[in-house]
């Protein structure tokens, strides 16, 4: 079994368990049909995403223990919908619209840079410092903690901001980390990391 077997499965269900929990509670509000809207489509665009331009990290052999935690963990996202679709939780317009402003600007990035760094590797094996990682060595990070900060505003709730949180140290930074460490073999490496931000833009004069 692969990695990206369990992240797809995931995103691909994410559309069918916000509409089943909607269904469940009989949650037809607007709030609950943005957020079907905003994580139901970034689901269908990330399934999209694999077929064109996959990440070859997501193609690692796992084991089935491994398999069945990570589905549980990528699951706990769906703590957001269900506290919102449940509760049946008033969302000001302000909070709807920011979290749709939010979730497109973190589509944007995340998505854009990934296919910036899938096809330039797949001409050439270099170190990218243009474009979208010119003063950000992980925008397709920046983008995703972006998406979903947008589902927990929307939410309405502090449970999935600490599961962002939660998320961003136990996966995002290790595997940032792990990133500088690869690009480390390249020679000019020192300077663009002193030129760039890990995951915030470095504006250079």
């Amino acid at each position: 079994m692969k990695l990206n077997q369990i992240i797809n499965l995931h995103k691909g269900l994410t559309p069918f368990v916000v509409i089943g929990l909607m269904s469940y509670y009989e949650n037809f509000s607007l709030p609950a049909w943005v957020y079907l809207s905003l994580h139901g489509t970034y689901g269908i665009l990330w399934l999209l995403k694999e077929k064109i331009f996959p990440d070859p990290y997501f193609k690692e052999e796992i084991n089935i223990i491994t398999a069945i935690t990570g589905f549980i963990f990528l699951g706990s996202y769906w703590v957001a919908p269900f506290i919102l679709i449940s509760a049946d939780k008033v969302v000001p317009n302000a909070i709807i619209a920011s979290s749709i402003s939010l979730n497109i600007i973190g589509v944007f990035l995340h998505f854009a840079s990934d296919s910036q760094k899938y096809f330039t590797l797949k001409v050439n094996k270099q170190l990218i410092d243009d474009g979208f990682f010119k003063n950000i060595r992980n925008t397709n990070y920046l983008g995703e903690i972006l998406i979903y900060l947008s589902f927990a505003m929307l939410s309405m709730s502090y449970i999935p901001f600490i599961i962002l949180v939660l998320f961003f140290f136990i996966v995002f930074l290790p595997r940032m980390l792990k990133k500088d460490r690869s690009l480390s073999k390249y020679n000019n490496f020192e300077k663009y990391k002193n030129n760039s931000g890990l995951i915030f833009p470095k504006l250079n004069e």
